[in-house]
C-alpha cells in the first residue's frame, strides 16, 4: 500500500456507501432550498427518502446543454441559470466562462474543486513549486490546479499557455519539482528544452488533463524523466477521478457521487458496460444533482492496488451525445431508449445508419432471446412512430453488440 492523501481514501467501501448516502439527501435539500433551478427541478421530491442508488436514478439528468440553455434563459436576472447557491461578493471571489458560454462561480472554501488529492497521487508534496500551465483566462483550469496545490502546501509559479521560450527560461531558473497543464504542451517544452539545450534536472513528475494521454506520450515523457500522471476534472463538478501509481483505470474523488448511465436516459447501466458519465456532486455552493458529463467511460471492477478502495473508471472513452440527422431529421439516443422500453423482449439495442449521403438507411440492431419474429413488425412501427423514419429490424443473440457505449452508430459514407 501507498501513503494515501488522507484518511478517506482507505475506507471500507461500505462504511463510503454508508456516508455517501447519508451526504445525498442532506445535498438534496440543499439544493432544493438554495437554487431556483433545483427548486424546480426536483419540485416533488422528498429529499428524505433519496437515501439509496436506486432512488437516485428516479430523478432527472440534468445535461450540460440543458444547464447552458437554463443559463441563457436568465441571463437577465441569473447568469448561473439558478444553479449557483452562491451570489455575487466575498461568498464568490471568482467567476470563470466555458465555451457556451457556460459560467461558473468559484466559492471560498479551501481546495474548492477538490485537487489537491490528484497532486498528491501524482507525487507532489508540500513544499515544491508547481509550474501550473493551465490557463488563467476565461476558464478555471488554472485556478483548479492553483487552488489544489496551495491546499496541499505548494507554492505556484501561474504560466498560464504559451511563450514556449519564457517558460523554458522560468522551468530551468525557478526550478520547479514539477509541471500541471496539458500533456501535449508538455512535450513541446521538453521537445523545446532539448533542441536548445536547456537543462531540466527539477522537473520530475506532472499531472496532466484537459486533453487524451495515450500510453505512447507517457512512455516517453518517462523516457525523458518525467512521471506523468492524468486527472479527470471539470469546470462544473471539479475533481471526478485520478489516475494512481499503479496505472489500472482511473479513482474517484471521494467528493461525489459517479453513476454510468445509458446514454440519452438515466438509467444505470450494468458495471462495466460503457455508458455516459453522471456525477453528483457534494459541493453546497454549486449543488449539481445528477449532473450529466456527456463523456463514455466504465467502472472497473476491484479496487486500485495501491490500497485506496473507491471504485475506479476506465478514463475517457468518448462522447455520449449521439444524436444523428438521418434524411433530415434528428434522431436521438433518448428515441431509442423509447423504443426498447415498449418491448420487453429487447435486452439492448443499436441503431445503426448507413448508406450514402442522401440515401440514409436505418438498421434498429436489438439483442434478444425470443426466437419468434411476429412482434418485430410492432418494433418497426414503434420506431417510425417515434423517430418519423422507417427502419430494419434486426434481431442478434444476447451480448452480440459492442460494448462500447454507442447507441447511435453512424456507418454512412461521406466520399
Amino acid at each position: 500500500m501507498t501513503d494515501c492523501y488522507d484518511a478517506l481514501e482507505t475506507r471500507d467501501p461500505a462504511v463510503r456507501e454508508a456516508d455517501l448516502m447519508a451526504a445525498l439527501p442532506r445535498q438534496i435539500a440543499h439544493a432544493q432550498q438554495h437554487t431556483r433551478a433545483f427548486a424546480n427541478l426536483l419540485q416533488g421530491v422528498n429529499a428524505s427518502t433519496v437515501t439509496s442508488r436506486q432512488a437516485l436514478a428516479a430523478l432527472p439528468v440534468t445535461r450540460k446543454h440543458e444547464l447552458l440553455a437554463r443559463q441563457q434563459a436568465h441571463r437577465a436576472d441569473d447568469v448561473f441559470g439558478g444553479f449557483s447557491a452562491l451570489s455575487f461578493g466575498k461568498a464568490m471571489p471568482r467567476v470563470f466562462a466555458s465555451p457556451g458560454t457556460i459560467y461558473e462561480p468559484e466559492g471560498t472554501r479551501s481546495d474548492y474543486w477538490r485537487v489537491a488529492r490528484a497532486l498528491y497521487a501524482a507525487g507532489f508534496r508540500a513544499g515544491e513549486l508547481v509550474h501550473n500551465c493551465f490557463s488563467y483566462h476565461f476558464t478555471p483550469a488554472g485556478s483548479i490546479m492553483e487552488s489544489g496545490a496551495h491546499a496541499l502546501g505548494c507554492s505556484v509559479f501561474p504560466a498560464g499557455t504559451g511563450q514556449t521560450e519564457q517558460q523554458l527560461s522560468a522551468l530551468a531558473e525557478l526550478r520547479p519539482a514539477g509541471y500541471c497543464g496539458t500533456p501535449s504542451f508538455l512535450k513541446i517544452l521538453v521537445d523545446k528544452a532539448t533542441e536548445t539545450g536547456v537543462a531540466l534536472p527539477s522537473l520530475t513528475k506532472a499531472l496532466v488533463s484537459g486533453e487524451a494521454f495515450p500510453p505512447s506520450l507517457r512512455d516517453w515523457l518517462s523516457e525523458h524523466g518525467i512521471a506523468a500522471y492524468q486527472c479527470y476534472a471539470t469546470a462544473d463538478i471539479g475533481l471526478i477521478a485520478y489516475e494512481t501509481a499503479s496505472r489500472e483505470g482511473m479513482v474517484l474523488d471521494e467528493g461525489v457521487i459517479v453513476e454510468i448511465v445509458r446514454p440519452g436516459t438515466g438509467d444505470p447501466v450494468a458495471e462495466g458496460e460503457v455508458g455516459e458519465l453522471v456525477v453528483t456532486t457534494l459541493n453546497p455552493d454549486y449543488p449539481l444533482i445528477r449532473f450529466g458529463t456527456g463523456d463514455l467511460t466504465a467502472l472497473l471492477p476491484g479496487v486500485c492496488p495501491t490500497g485506496r478502495t473507491n471504485q475506479r473508471i476506465k478514463g475517457w472513452m468518448g462522447r455520449a451525445d449521439q444524436t444523428t440527422k438521418v434524411r433530415g431529421m434528428f434522431v436521438h439516443p433518448g428515441q431509442v431508449d423509447q423504443v426498447v422500453k415498449r418491448f420487453a423482449q429487447i435486452h439492448k439495442a443499436r441503431l445503426v445508419v448507413s448508406g450514402e449521403m442522401a440515401q440514409d438507411e436505418m438498421k434498429l440492431m436489438v439483442e434478444t432471446s425470443d426466437s419468434g419474429s411476429d412482434w418485430l413488425t410492432d418494433v418497426a412501427q414503434a420506431v417510425r412512430d417515434i423517430t418519423k423514419l422507417r427502419a430494419d429490424i434486426v434481431t442478434v443473440p444476447p451480448g452480440s453488440l459492442p460494448n462500447d457505449g454507442k447507441v447511435i452508430e453512424d456507418a454512412r459514407s461521406y466520399k
